[in-house]
């Protein structure tokens, strides 16, 4: 084999790699965005001109036989918010409710599925979104037979003088527990309950056992095990379960409706009635708005004081 001496000159440069030539043109460089081409052109036609179009309903005057007019009146904004401040801390509260109550049934069953389940897993995780084989109307017209005034379930609760706490705390009223905030919450606890378990056990899933066994070689006790290594661990899963929970549950108007009464009324229950009902545009609208802003700067907050940005 032949090899270069000192005297010998270096072969010549190609004349692609000559000074002045233009590089080669790479083939599919503009593939990545025409594959996120579709996914923009949704959220432009159905999230971003449905919200420019709600702005500018929030800020009309006028009637359905007038025709309404944008006259910037931002004052229905003021207006809506204080005539139905109630409504929006209710909405809230029941929110806040059910999350916890997810929460607190969410992550024991998450953390038997990623740890103790073993060849149950798979049945399990469908038994979790088996729920979502029906539609939400039917899973919550469930709820008001289980709740019926004459069912085992109000029948147990009376019996165990649970009622009685209840009443006293103004969840419910007297012997029932229909037309209630308690048969609301319960309502929002069992639909959004899902939401909470999916997250929960995928960022459960993702923790090394062989954490836990270092903990236990430290002599430290399943308690603290669990307090120091496995929630830290699975704040992910909480914080993305707890978003996906409230946040629909917020504006939810389907449980109070069925399940609630004139008093469980909330914020999306009075927005479906300015909208189809009174036919009020420009105050559904700024109601809307008002209730996007409100938990926008809640999640905002919430997700700073979490510590974790990453979310599963």
């Amino acid at each position: 084999m032949s090899t270069l001496t000192e005297t010998e000159a270096p072969p010549p440069l190609s004349s692609a790699a000559e000074p002045g030539a233009k590089p080669p043109r790479r083939r599919g460089r503009f593939t990545p965005y025409w594959l996120l081409l579709p996914g923009i052109l949704w959220l432009v036609v159905f999230f971003a001109l449905p919200m420019i179009y709600q702005a500018s309903t929030s800020v009309q005057q006028g009637s359905l036989e007038e025709g309404y007019k944008v006259t910037w009146h931002f004052a229905t904004y003021w207006g809506a918010l204080s005539e139905y401040w109630p409504q929006f801390l209710r909405s809230v509260f029941y929110a806040a409710a059910a999350t916890i109550g997810c929460l607190l049934l969410g992550y024991p069953l998450a953390y038997l599925i990623a740890f103790r389940a073993g060849r149950w897993r798979n049945l399990i995780m469908i038994l979790v979104i088996a729920p979502f084989f029906t539609s939400f109307l039917i899973r919550t017209l469930a709820w008001k037979t289980i709740l019926a005034d004459n069912g085992p379930v109000v029948h147990t609760l009376n019996s165990l003088h649970v009622l009685d706490l209840t009443n006293w705390l103004g969840w419910t009223a007297g012997d029932r527990v229909l037309a209630t905030p308690l048969a609301v919450v319960c309502g929002l606890t069992y639909n959004f309950l899902p939401f909470m378990i999916l997250p929960l056990y995928t960022s459960l899933e993702r923790i090394d056992g062989r954490l836990h066994e270092a903990a236990g070689d430290l002599y430290a006790r399943p308690w603290t095990t669990f307090r120091k290594v496995t929630f830290p661990l699975s704040m992910p899963g909480v914080v993305s379960g707890t978003l996906l929970t409230f946040i629909p549950a917020a504006g939810d108007y389907v449980n109070s409706e069925l399940l609630g009464s004139t008093d469980t009324r909330m914020i999306g229950n009075v927005i479906q009635t300015q909208f189809l009902r009174i036919l009020d545009y420009p105050t559904a609208a700024a109601l809307s708005f008002i209730l996007m802003a409100a938990i926008l700067a809640m999640v905002t907050i919430y997700i700073r004081r979490a510590g974790t940005e990453d979310l599963v």
